[in-house]
């Protein structure tokens, strides 16, 4: 057999296996890392499209930061998102603990910054709710799958001049 690993990879990988899998994302990982300052895998939305960011949040058990990434779009100043957790009935872990502690860093491809979020509610959400449908077509179908509404989370940023920012 012919690997098509280098010398420095682990000997397990001299056949494919998820370790292999592993061993070769950790790599690329590594290397991306310094060359994209953290930011591998987060895209700027595009006109009719969504972008991705990275959210630390504090945990609301733990205190420690969590991240995860989500989809956003741009709405002036703000980043807009929504707590679902692939369409399944709980709440994501994220949405959570914004909702005991609102102030986040968010991290896109132009950078961090800091904010705090809030649920839109009345006009606000449905005029932010119609601009994700427009995005994504089956977006009423999907929500109609959860018993509870679907919150969409607004990233204000944080002024600069507050304590702690």
């Amino acid at each position: 057999m012919v690997s098509h690993f280098s010398a420095s990879a682990p000997s397990a990988c001299r056949s494919v296996s998820s370790r292999c899998t592993r061993w070769v994302t950790s790599r690329q990982k590594s290397w991306a890392e310094p060359v994209t300052r953290g930011r591998f895998g987060l895209w700027r939305p595009k006109r009719g499209r969504w972008g991705t960011l990275r959210l630390t949040t504090t945990g609301r058990r733990t205190g420690r930061a969590r991240q995860v990434v989500v989809g956003y779009w741009e709405d002036g100043p703000n980043l807009v998102t929504m707590a679902m957790n692939g369409w399944g009935e709980a709440e994501p872990a994220w949405w959570l603990n914004l909702q005991d502690h609102p102030d986040a860093i968010a991290e896109t491809r132009d950078g961090r910054r800091q904010v705090t979020a809030r649920r839109a509610q009345g006009e606000e959400r449905e005029r932010l709710w119609s601009r994700w449908a427009e995005i994504d077509k089956n977006l009423d179908d999907y929500a109609a799958r959860r018993p509870t509404e679907t919150a969409v989370v607004v990233l204000e940023p944080r002024d600069a001049t507050e304590p702690g920012a």
